[in-house]
Parts: structure tokens; C-alpha cells; sequence
């Protein structure tokens, strides 16, 4: 196999000056049509490829944009990252996908390794007990913008893009109200995250103004097998709920293995309520009736944002996107 083709190889094929075939090559119009034409023949013909690593220490771009998930085996952000990938090359930029697997020690290294690739932006979606502040305020005072979705700091001097969290849960708390149940089993998240609290601030404030508000069983769990062994002992008690709230599909997936464990019907002997991105729920028959978060919509909105602080100084923006209901036939 021949050494590869270079700026002087075409230039000496031609017989003109290196800086003329870099200039032909970039159509700048100091350089004649023909001698453009010329040049970029013979690139085509030698194969010729820039050198990605220099174009990219001269303009200080890597055309890459980092993304940290706490895990990828995740629908919604499965989603986010194929929305993410998309709006990304269709603009001209590739992804480093990192997984932190919700360990502070491992997000902060992927951080580090988003540095070191010296990519030109970071999306982030953060791990409870996150500690790497610092190095997001570093990365951002460095001039490389950080845009965090779904599970996002406290702090307002970042760009956060999230769901209607609070929204969401409201919508959910009327429809358990709506429906007239009379104990619900609420699945929720990690106490620690911020989306957690939002979620379950406001789904309580619906209830406490209620007068006729059924009685309410708040457990949080980490995990879906969590979610699965809560759901088999409170089901497996004499005064069960007659309706089960799951604030995820994660949770919603470990609860629903439980009920099929059992002999209740849903939703006769029991309703389903989720929060979801919504493959989840078609996968269950009666169909799970869920209050939408669409990874993918969050996902064009996030890119959207980067694009928009890369072009210029911006104030810090909160942007969130509003949830729905989709009905299913589990209420």
C-alpha cells in the first residue's frame, strides 16, 4: 500500500506552491476556477484526506461534541442520544458517547476525557452526588459550553434543558384524582436528584389540597429490581393499593413484572400510571396510560441550544419542554 496523499504530493504533481493547493482545496477566490478544478481532481484521484488532528489544533475545533449519560441501557436516553447523533452530523459534528453508570468518580473522569479530546461542547446528564461542579465551571470559564438535560445542578449559571417535571407530576396526581382511587403506591426515583424532589414536591401539592385525597405510600428506589421487590410487598399485603404510580419506565418495568406475578387484573383489580418516554408502555396489554417525556424532542432541543451559545456570549438559559397525556387502558 503507497504513503498516503499529501498537500505537497499534489503540489508537486502540478507544479504549484503548497499554500495555492490548500487554498484551491478550501475554494478561496484568489484561486482561478481552473486551477480549483485541477487541483481537486487530482485530490480525488490520490485519495487525498486533510489531516482531521492538525485542522483541529490550527482552528482550535474538533467538531466533536461530548455527551455523559448516567446509563445508555435506558430508553429515554436512548432517545436523546439518537436525536442528539442526528442534529449533530447534520450540522457537521460527530459524538464521544460516555457512560458514567452513576458514579461520581466516573463522571468526573469522563469530563477529563472530554477535555482531553478537546471537544467543542458537553451535554450531561449528572449522577446523584455528583462532585464535579468545579470541573463543569472550569470547562465552561475555558470557553467550552456545557448543556445539561433531564437530571440537571441546582445551580441557575448553567444551561439546563428539561422536562416539565413538576408539570408532569401534577398532571399525573389530578388523573389519580380524577379516577377517584383510593390508596396509591407512588414509585419514585432517587431522593437525591434534583428531578426526584421536583416531582414529588409537586405531585404531593396536588393531594394536599384535597380533602377526598386517597392515602398515598412513597417509596423511592434505585433501580427497577428495587422497584419490582417494593411492588411484591406492598401487593402482597392484606390492604393493597388499588393503584400503582411509577415516576419512570425504569420503575414502571420492574413494577409491572411484580403485577404479572399475581393474580389482579389491570386495570379491574388495579391501575397503572406512568411517567415515559412512551415505548414502554405499548408493550404491556391493557396498554399503560402515561404522561409523555420525549428523550427525543429534549435531545433536538438540547443541540439546538449548543448551537446558539456557540455562536456568541449568552445568559444561562432554563429551558423546559411540556409533557402530555397519552391514554392507554390501564386507568
Amino acid at each position: 500500500m503507497g504513503s498516503p496523499a499529501t498537500l505537497k504530493k499534489i503540489s508537486t504533481q502540478l507544479n504549484i506552491s503548497i499554500s495555492t493547493v490548500s487554498r484551491a482545496l478550501k475554494n478561496h477566490p484568489d484561486i482561478s476556477e481552473n486551477t480549483k478544478r485541477k487541483v481537486k481532481e487530482l485530490a480525488l484521484l490520490m485519495e487525498y484526506e486533510p489531516n482531521s488532528y492538525a485542522v483541529n489544533l490550527r482552528t482550535n475545533k474538533s467538531r466533536v461534541f461530548g455527551l455523559i449519560v448516567p446509563v445508555i441501557s435506558n430508553l429515554f436516553y436512548d432517545s436523546f442520544i439518537a436525536a442528539v447523533e442526528e442534529e449533530a452530523r447534520r450540522c457537521g459534528y460527530s459524538l464521544i458517547i460516555l457512560q458514567s453508570g452513576d458514579d461520581p468518580l466516573q463522571e468526573s473522569e469522563n469530563l477529563k476525557l472530554c477535555k482531553l479530546n478537546r471537544v467543542d461542547g458537553v451535554f450531561v446528564s449528572l449522577v446523584a452526588d455528583s462532585n464535579s461542579a468545579p470541573l463543569y465551571n472550569k470547562l465552561k470559564e475555558s470557553g467550552t459550553p456545557v448543556v445539561f438535560f433531564d437530571k440537571v445542578p441546582d445551580d441557575a449559571g448553567f444551561d439546563t434543558i428539561c422536562m416539565a417535571d413538576e408539570e408532569a407530576a401534577t398532571m399525573a396526581a389530578n388523573t389519580i384524582l380524577k379516577y377517584k382511587k383510593k390508596k396509591v403506591l407512588a414509585l419514585l426515583g432517587n431522593a437525591d436528584l434534583s428531578i426526584t424532589r421536583k416531582r414529588k414536591d409537586a405531585f404531593l401539592k396536588v393531594f394536599e389540597k384535597e380533602k377526598s385525597a386517597p392515602s398515598l405510600d412513597i417509596r423511592h428506589c434505585l433501580n427497577s429490581a428495587e422497584a419490582r421487590k417494593i411492588t411484591t410487598e406492598v401487593l402482597g399485603k392484606k390492604n393493597r393499593p388499588d393503584h400503582i404510580f411509577c415516576m419512570s419506565d425504569e420503575l414502571l418495568i420492574g413494577a409491572m413484572k411484580s403485577i404479572y406475578q399475581t393474580d389482579l387484573h389491570i386495570p379491574d383489580d388495579l391501575s397503572v400510571l406512568a411517567i415515559s418516554n412512551g415505548f414502554i408502555p405499548g408493550l404491556y396489554k391493557p396498554e399503560i396510560t402515561y404522561i409523555e417525556t420525549s428523550g427525543f424532542e429534549l435531545g433536538k432541543l438540547s443541540v439546538k441550544r449548543m448551537l446558539e451559545i456557540m455562536e456568541g456570549p449568552s445568559p444561562s438559559r432554563s429551558i423546559i419542554l411540556p409533557s402530555r397525556l397519552v391514554t392507554g387502558g390501564s386507568l
